[in-house]
């Protein structure tokens, strides 16, 4: 059962701390349909931290942890609420259920986050840190994601690895990319130039050969990021 104390708490904190006029600008910038109350990254980040850290509010179960995630995150009026909802899925205090029973979570927020505030975090601070613990397990539903036909979930698969530094698994970088080089969507072209990029901080001659091996249905967009610092 979701602690709805804590989705209380942390609607009412959020609601009583916003600024109206941020507020539009956020929800412009954005292009949201949802609402903002108009917090700032540092101050919202302040606010989760001292919430998320009241041992009162500390999770007892996997199960409790993921229902109180989708509550504040499926109910969200406002987007801060996704936010609060993201920073609860990576606080210290649910480390132990960072492993492959959270992807169906994760491909939740994905699917119904659709937009890049939201996936991206989603795909490099979550989805990549267990993939990185636990490979053979992940590695099937990351491939598997990359050739679906949901456009964030193939965004979430490119970018998988993009912290991964050195420890990238390059057959899956590259099986990621390969099915995705058609696509003409801007946020699958731009992630497949960041990913290369990312990576091309460790393994230049690699991101040159692949960039090589794409050819022609690399697009420009792609190419250029890709590239950018070599």
């Amino acid at each position: 059962m979701a602690r709805h104390d804590l989705v209380t708490e942390i609607r009412e904190v959020l609601a009583a701390a916003g600024d109206p006029e941020r507020a539009r600008a956020q929800q412009a910038y954005m292009k949201s349909a949802m609402p903002f109350h108009g917090i700032g990254a540092p101050a919202l980040k302040a606010l989760l931290r001292t919430l998320l850290a009241d041992p009162a509010y500390r999770m007892g179960s996997r199960e409790e942890w993921e229902a109180t995630v989708r509550e504040l995150w499926d109910g969200a009026t406002h987007r801060e609420e996704r936010y609060a909802a993201l920073a609860l899925t990576g606080h210290r205090t649910c480390r132990a259920w960072q492993d492959p029973q959270a992807l169906p979570l994760y491909e939740h927020l994905v699917t119904t986050g659709a937009w890049w505030d939201l996936v991206d975090p989603v795909a490099s601070d979550r989805v990549g840190p267990i993939l990185l613990r636990f490979p053979e397990e992940v590695a099937p539903v990351v491939r598997r994601w990359a050739v679906g036909d949901h456009l964030w979930l193939r965004r979430t698969a490119i970018l998988s690895q993009l912290k991964a530094g050195e420890r990238t698994d390059t057959g899956l970088l590259h099986d990621c990319i390969e099915p995705n080089l058609d696509d003409s969507s801007f946020w699958i072209r731009k992630a497949i130039g960041w990913a290369l990029r990312s990576y091309a901080r460790s393994d230049p001659a690699w991101v040159r050969a692949e960039v090589a091996r794409c050819g022609p249905r690399l697009s420009g967009l792609s190419r250029r990021e890709a590239l950018k610092h070599l």
